[in-house]
């Protein structure tokens, strides 16, 4: 079953909530998305996630399966992109956090393969 916490982050990320994503990180969180380079502190994280948005209509997370061991959290799932021509892919994802003694993630990753999304 979903944490609250973990529905809070896939809402946002699913309403391309950018600003709303960096919030829930630390002022030195790190997010590496994929194979990029990753991205430290909120202002970094929103630009960096924002501008991936703005390649996409939309998507949406499903989770299939889910982990958790005290501050961190593992999820399996399966993310429908909504491409700007229309078309839909689907692609399986892991996304995995720690969060922080106040509630916030200091390590956030996603490992996915997006070829399929701009093939």
């Amino acid at each position: 079953m979903t944490t609250e916490f973990a529905a809070k982050v896939f809402a946002l990320v699913d309403a391309t909530d950018a600003a709303g994503f960096s919030r829930l990180f630390t002022p030195q969180g790190r997010m590496r998305f994929g194979n990029n380079e990753p991205m430290t502190g909120p202002e970094e994280i929103e630009a960096g996630v924002g501008d991936f948005f703005g390649t996409i209509k939309g998507l949406r997370h499903t989770v299939v399966r889910e982990w958790h061991s005290g501050s961190d959290a593992i999820f399996e799932e399966m993310v429908d992109y909504y491409r700007l021509d229309g078309d839909t892919v689907t692609i399986p994802a892991v996304t995995m956090w720690h969060v922080d003694e106040d509630g916030l993630i200091d390590d956030f990753r996603v490992y996915f393969d997006l070829g399929p999304l701009f093939a």
